[in-house]
């Protein structure tokens, strides 16, 4: 998939607007929009990894006790049982994929 075959998404200031973009019954790809302000909260994958590619923006990372700002583009490995969440803390839109796949 290029990027010009994403989903038109425009997320209001503190919102997350989200589409799946790849659904096998190995992996999931989500895509994921962050308005200015907008966050989706620390959470475990127990039975997955979990990959982050930064197509735009910037966004704050948390993976247990610790916090990275990141910018586009960048990609960020959540490990299996990590818990990790993301905020766009600037004033424009991140577009963010999320990739879950379990380990070959």
């Amino acid at each position: 998939m290029t990027l010009n075959q994403l989903p038109d998404v425009d997320p209001a200031d503190g919102t997350v607007e989200t589409a799946e973009l790849v659904v096998e019954d190995d992996v999931l790809v989500k895509l994921f929009a962050l308005g200015s302000g907008g966050a989706f909260d620390p959470h475990v994958h127990d039975d997955c990894e979990n990959v982050f590619h930064l197509l735009e923006g910037e966004i704050t990372v948390t993976q247990g006790d610790t916090t990275e700002t990141v910018e586009a583009p960048a990609v960020v490995h959540n490990p299996r049982g990590v818990e990790h969440g993301a905020e766009n803390d600037g004033d424009g839109r991140a577009l963010l994929t999320a990739s879950l796949c379990p380990l070959p």
